[in-house]
């Protein structure tokens, strides 16, 4: 079913009105939780909203903190969450990557012991925005084995990069597992096949099966090894620059919380020479003949926004029974 935009925005402001939160911060987070849904990322917005409710009764997310800041050094800061709502914490801290990035060119915001900052594209969208190309990423609690390993040991840290364009932002948000668990689930609730392989099942061979794959708990990283490779050191750079926990500890508690983030932002030199070089590599990649007839060929971002228009003009699709559960909250 569709729900209008700013019905959406209204339910979720009531549900977390009622959890204590400011109107300030009900409304910013509201408005970001139905933002993502508009822009077609089911999976990480109102399909989390129960669990993201579930945390805030549980002590895992704390309404009324807010990020401080520990270190600086120059163009690098480092900041706690204090386990405040993973998104508040993950829009300030892009928006102080991007004032430092105003004034020198570049910055970078290393923030520890915060929460799920849900569809991690919002922040890469936010840098764009701004006119401001940014690189972001998280670690998580461990849901991906080891290339050559059977046990998850490493996180789907998700990756995004931000590129302004005036046509139309390039972001790229990817999970290093082929699918993220949140599609997986969908997948598997949906009852629908995988277009591809996204790991493999208690007998080793690769599956479509989304149940399988959650039940083996074998996700696939991209690229097999070099996804495997790429989590690690994400998970490694995230701890590092933030002296926050990593996946290791984070798996500990089993419950995704207290997690380790990073936000770049450099500032670009928006010349019509730039526009041009962008447009030449964008326009390059559209010049491959699609694989099917009435097919084309999109760059990262390019779906997002056409979602977000229809969204506006039919209404944001939900899923039912979240939707009513969201309601009955």
């Amino acid at each position: 079913m569709t729900v209008p935009f700013k019905q959406l925005q209204s339910e979720f402001k009531r549900v977390l009105l009622s959890l204590n939160f400011t109107e300030e911060k009900a409304e910013l987070c509201a408005t970001i939780f139905a933002e993502n849904s508009r822009d077609g990322v089911y999976t990480h917005v109102l399909n989390r909203f129960p669990t993201f409710v579930e945390f805030i009764k549980e002590g895992l997310v704390k309404p009324g903190a807010d990020p401080a800041i520990e270190n600086a050094f120059g163009s690098l800061e480092q900041w706690n969450g204090n386990l405040g709502a993973g998104i508040l914490n993950a829009r300030f801290c892009m928006a102080r990557a991007i004032e430092l990035a105003e004034t020198n060119g570049i910055g970078c915001v290393a923030l520890k012991n915060t929460n799920h900052w849900m569809r991690a594209g919002a922040y890469g969208w936010q840098a764009a925005e701004a006119g401001l190309i940014g690189i972001c990423f998280t670690n998580t609690i461990a849901n991906l084995p080891p290339w050559g390993g059977l046990d998850p040991r490493l996180g789907n840290n998700p990756l995004v990069i931000a590129i302004p364009r005036k046509d139309g932002h390039v972001v790229l948000d990817m999970a290093i597992s082929q699918y993220s668990v949140g599609k997986l689930n969908l997948y598997k609730n949906q009852n629908k096949e995988l277009p591809l392989p996204g790991g493999y099942d208690d007998n080793g061979n690769l599956s479509t099966d989304a149940a399988e794959i959650l039940e083996s708990k074998r996700l696939l990283p991209v690229g097999f090894w070099k996804g495997s490779g790429l989590s690690l050191v994400l998970d490694l750079l995230a701890t590092v620059l933030s002296q926050g926990n990593s996946t290791a500890k984070i798996t500990q508690s089993e419950k995704e919380s207290g997690v380790s983030q990073v936000f770049i932002c450099m500032k670009p030199d928006n010349s019509e020479h730039t526009s041009q070089l962008i447009e030449e590599i964008i326009s390059y990649t559209k010049t491959s003949r699609p694989e099917h007839e009435s097919g084309s060929v999109f760059y990262p971002g390019e779906n997002t926004l056409r979602t977000r228009e229809k969204s506006l003009k039919d209404g944001v699709w939900v899923d039912e029974a979240i939707w009513e559960k969201v309601l009955g909250i």
